[in-house]
């Protein structure tokens, strides 16, 4: 297990991926915020899904859903079907306009990230990749059972944390 500095050290670079997130944010076109293109790409990658599935993917509320929902559909790029096993809800899909904004959102994030890790070797690459992926999935894992955090430490109880919840 790693010691404490790193995981510190760890928090503090959590903290700054956030200017990598905002500077692949601009990427977007600007009729399609983050919450829009979180939901375009969920539906890219899982296909076809109940509303219900689509707020727990992007663990968020049903009306912060919604809200992304209704931005998309009034775009063209999705469209949204009764359920046959359920009229009540709905069952959402993304047309061939929004399969076209997907591909030029990874388009333009991925032109970014060949420009800015240009001088990254392929195998470094691989690597980010791979540790990135079992990072999400170590918190994916979070998502299904409920952990209580560690005590403070008394000796740390004057800090100000980096991150506060």
């Amino acid at each position: 297990m790693a010691e404490q500095a790193q995981y510190e050290e760890l928090v503090r670079q959590f903290s700054a991926f956030g200017a990598v997130k905002r500077e692949l944010g601009r990427t977007l076109p600007s009729d399609c915020p983050a919450g829009s293109a979180a939901v375009l790409t969920l539906l890219a990658r899982h296909g076809e899904m109940r509303m219900s599935k689509l707020a727990e993917l992007l663990a968020v509320d049903m009306s912060v859903t919604s809200r992304h929902v209704a931005h998309v559909a009034e775009r063209g790029w999705i469209e949204r079907s009764p359920d046959p096993a359920d009229k009540r809800s709905r069952i959402l899909h993304l047309t061939p306009a929004g399969e076209d904004r997907v591909r030029e959102m990874s388009r333009r994030t991925t032109h970014l990230l060949a420009e800015r890790l240009s001088d990254w070797t392929d195998d470094e690459v691989a690597q980010l990749t791979r540790l990135m992926t079992r990072l999400r999935a170590s918190f994916d894992d979070c998502r299904s059972t409920t952990r209580t955090p560690a005590p403070p430490d008394p000796e740390e109880s004057t800090r100000t944390p980096a991150i506060t919840p």
